[in-house]
C-alpha cells in the first residue's frame, strides 16, 4: 500500500493547446486591420489571405469568410469587427504570426472601428484602382494615423479593364499625402499578388510593443452573445499575460469574472493556454449581458490592476430614434423578447416601451445611424419573423424651457407645451461628400435646400470634395438616397457629429378626420414646415382609402392649419331599388344617407393602411 502511495503519477499526453501554442517573442507577431470605402474590396482580401496562409481547407473556404450573418453576407457589409490569425512563413525562413482584424466600414460603426484600430500596429489601405479614394477611405485613413498606424498602400481590382494604377497611386500622394509609389498592386478576386502583400505587412508594419510582467492590461476590441458560451469577448493584451482561471475587471463597467476559456481565431476557435503581450484572441467568463462588455473598456486583473485605463473608452451615444410597432398587436410578446435578444448581442442598440394613439403598444428605439437602423429593422423581421411598422426617424432635441429647465426629447409626440420652450437646439453634423464634376450642382443645390452651410470646396484629382454644415434631422430621413440617386451612385458620403445650435423648429401634427396621428408627427424648420406639411396630405390622400363618409387629411402647426386636402365618400347608390313612387320617396332616401354620413363622420374610425405610415415618411418636400 505504501509502495503505492510512492509511485510516480501517469504522465498524462501534453493537451493540444500547449502544442498549438507557446510565447513568442513579438518579433514576430503582426496585427493589423484592413481599412477601405464600402465596396473596395476588404472582406475579399481576407479571404485571400486566409486561403493564401492555408488557415483554412480549401473545401471550406466559402465567400466573406469572416462575415458570419446572412444579412452581412446578402449586402456584402461588415458590420462586426472580426479577427483572424494566420500562421505565415516569410521568404526570410521566419514564422509570423499575423492577426488580422476585419473592420466595419460604414460610419455608423466609426467608434467601433476606432477601438479595432486601437488595437493594431499597422493597416492595409485598400483602394479600388478603378473608383480611386473615396470619403470613408478618407475618413478611416484618418482615423488610423490617429491611432498612429504604419499604412501600407494597396491598390486592389487592377485586373479589371477600366482600373487605372498609377493615376490612383498620384490620386493617394495628393490627397492623402501618403507615399504610394511601392502601393501593391492586388487582384483579390483572382488572387494575384496576395503574396506581395503577406511579404509588405511582415517587412513594412512593426512589431507590437509591450510588457509581460507588468500588471494585466487588455482593450476589450468587441463582444457578442453566443447561445453556448455566453458572451464571447474579443480582446488585444497591451501588457501583462492573461491566463485561464485568471478574475478579471472591466475598468469602465466595475464588473468582475472568472476566465473560463481563452483562444484564438483561425477562423474557428482555437484553445489556447495564455495569451501574451501583442496577441489577439478571446475570453468567456460566464457573461450573460453584452451590456456589462463595453467595446473599449480596458480589461484588468482584480487582484493586481493596472494604474490606468486606456484613453478613448466612451459608452455607445444613440444618434437616431425611431418607434417599432408591431403590425398585429397579437405580435408585441414576441417583439419584446426579440429586442431582448437583440440587445443580448448588440449592446449599442437601445429601446424602451411606448403607446401610441394609431398604432398601439410599442418601443421607442436607439441607433448609432440610419444603417445601423435598418440592419437592426431587418434582423427583426428575419431572425424573429415579424411585421413591423417604423415611425419617422428622429434625432435628440435639447430644450431650454422659461424655468431654467433643461430637457433632452426623443419623440416629437413628446413636446412640451409651446409656450414653456424657450428655445429648441438640434444636432449639427459635418458632411465630407465627394463627387464627380458633373454632379457637383446638384448636390449643392440638395444641401443647401436641406439648410446647409458650405465650409469647403476643394478637387481631388478629378473629383469635387465638398464640406457641409448640416443639420441631422435633415439627413436623416433620405438624405442618403437622394445623393445617390442624384449622382448614380457615384458620390460617396461621410459624417461626424460635431454640436448642437438653437435653431426656429416647429412640430407639425397630421390630423386625419380631425384626431391627430402622433406616428406621423415630425419636427420641422418653420420655413420648411408648408412645403413638408402639403406634401405629406397630398400623399396621404392617394394612400388613404375611400371610406363611406368625407375624411379631412390636415397638416397643423399648433392650432394653426397650414395645408389641408380631403377623402371624397365612396357613394352608394340608395335609390337604386327605389321602384316607381314619386321624386320625394327618392328625396327623403337621399337625406336620411345625407344624416348617416353625418353621424358616421363624428363616430367612423379611419382605417390608415400600413404602407401608407410607411410611404408618408420615405417623402420628402
Amino acid at each position: 500500500m505504501s509502495d503505492g502511495c510512492k509511485t510516480p503519477l501517469p504522465l498524462f499526453p501534453v493537451p493540444r493547446y500547449f502544442r498549438a501554442m507557446s510565447t513568442h517573442p513579438f518579433d514576430n507577431i503582426r496585427n493589423f486591420s484592413i481599412v477601405a470605402h464600402i465596396d473596395h474590396g476588404k472582406s475579399t482580401l481576407a479571404d485571400r489571405l486566409i486561403q493564401h496562409t492555408g488557415t483554412v481547407a480549401l473545401r471550406d473556404m466559402s465567400e466573406q469568410m469572416l462575415d458570419s450573418m446572412d444579412i452581412e453576407k446578402e449586402r456584402g457589409i461588415t458590420i462586426k469587427a472580426q479577427t483572424v490569425r494566420l500562421d505565415y512563413k516569410a521568404e526570410d525562413g521566419k514564422d509570423y504570426i499575423l492577426n488580422l482584424m476585419d473592420t466595419p466600414g460604414h460610419v455608423d460603426f466609426a467608434y467601433e472601428v476606432s477601438r479595432s484600430l486601437a488595437a493594431c500596429e499597422g493597416s492595409l489601405l485598400v483602394v479600388d484602382a478603378s473608383q480611386g479614394v473615396e470619403a470613408q477611405t478618407l475618413a478611416n485613413v484618418y482615423h488610423a494615423l490617429d491611432a498612429g498606424h504604419e499604412i501600407v498602400p494597396v491598390l486592389n481590382k487592377i485586373d479589371l479593364p477600366a482600373a487605372e494604377p498609377e493615376r490612383i497611386k498620384e490620386q493617394i500622394e495628393e490627397v492623402i499625402g501618403l507615399d504610394a509609389s511601392d502601393a501593391v498592386p492586388i487582384s483579390a478576386k483572382t488572387g494575384i499578388g496576395i503574396d506581395l502583400v503577406l511579404e509588405a505587412i511582415v517587412k513594412r508594419l512593426p512589431p507590437p510593443k509591450g510588457d509581460e510582467t507588468a500588471p494585466l492590461k487588455a482593450l476589450l476590441v468587441d463582444s457578442w452573445y453566443d447561445p453556448y458560451l455566453g458572451v464571447v469577448v474579443l480582446v488585444r493584451i497591451i501588457d501583462g499575460v492573461l491566463k485561464k482561471g485568471s478574475d478579471i475587471t472591466m475598468m469602465g463597467t466595475k464588473a468582475r469574472y472568472s476566465v473560463d476559456k481563452i483562444g484564438v481565431f483561425k477562423p474557428k476557435m482555437v484553445d489556447v493556454e495564455r495569451l501574451g503581450p501583442g496577441e489577439v484572441g478571446f475570453i468567456t467568463a460566464q457573461i450573460k449581458q453584452v451590456a456589462d462588455t463595453r467595446v473599449g473598456d480596458t480589461i484588468t486583473d482584480t487582484r493586481k490592476p493596472t494604474a490606468q485605463a486606456m484613453a478613448g473608452f466612451k459608452p455607445a451615444q444613440p444618434v437616431v430614434f425611431c418607434g417599432l410597432f408591431p403590425v398585429d398587436a397579437a405580435d408585441f410578446e414576441d417583439l419584446r423578447s426579440a429586442m431582448g435578444k437583440l440587445r443580448l448581442n448588440d449592446a449599442s442598440f437601445s429601446y424602451e416601451m411606448e403607446t401610441s394613439a394609431a398604432l398601439g403598444f410599442g418601443f421607442r428605439c436607439g441607433f448609432l445611424g440610419l444603417l445601423h437602423l435598418e440592419i437592426i429593422q431587418e434582423r427583426l423581421e428575419r431572425e424573429f419573423n415579424l411585421d413591423l411598422i417604423a415611425t419617422a426617424p428622429s434625432v435628440i432635441y435639447k430644450l431650454a424651457l422659461r424655468d431654467g429647465e433643461h430637457l433632452e426629447m426623443h419623440n416629437p409626440a413628446d413636446m412640451p407645451d409651446v409656450m414653456k420652450i424657450q428655445e429648441i437646439e438640434e444636432p449639427w453634423i459635418k458632411a465630407t461628400i465627394l463627387t464627380p464634376d458633373e454632379y457637383l450642382g446638384s448636390i449643392l443645390k440638395l444641401c443647401q435646400e436641406r439648410r446647409g452651410n458650405q465650409i469647403d470646396l476643394n478637387y481631388v484629382g478629378k473629383r469635387a470634395m465638398v464640406v457641409y454644415e448640416l443639420p441631422l434631422n435633415e439627413v436623416v430621413f433620405d438624405f442618403y438616397d437622394r445623393l445617390k440617386s442624384i449622382s448614380k451612385g457615384y458620390a460617396s458620403f461621410d459624417y461626424t457629429l460635431t454640436d448642437y445650435k438653437p435653431g426656429d423648429l416647429v412640430k407639425m401634427s397630421i390630423l386625419v378626420n380631425d384626431e391627430p396621428v402622433d406616428a406621423l408627427s415630425i419636427m420641422v424648420h418653420r420655413t420648411r414646415a408648408e412645403g413638408r406639411g402639403r406634401a405629406m396630405c397630398e400623399k396621404l390622400k392617394d394612400l388613404i382609402p375611400q371610406h363611406l363618409f368625407k375624411i379631412p387629411i390636415q397638416a397643423a402647426l399648433g392650432g394653426k392649419i397650414i395645408a389641408r386636402e380631403t377623402i371624397s365618400a365612396l357613394r352608394k347608390d340608395v335609390t337604386a331599388k327605389c321602384y316607381g313612387g314619386d321624386v320625394t320617396r327618392k328625396r327623403k332616401l337621399l337625406d336620411k344617407q345625407k344624416e348617416g354620413k353625418k353621424r358616421m363622420r363624428q363616430f367612423g374610425k379611419v382605417e390608415i393602411p400600413q404602407e401608407a405610415f410607411i410611404a408618408a415618411l420615405k417623402m420628402d418636400s
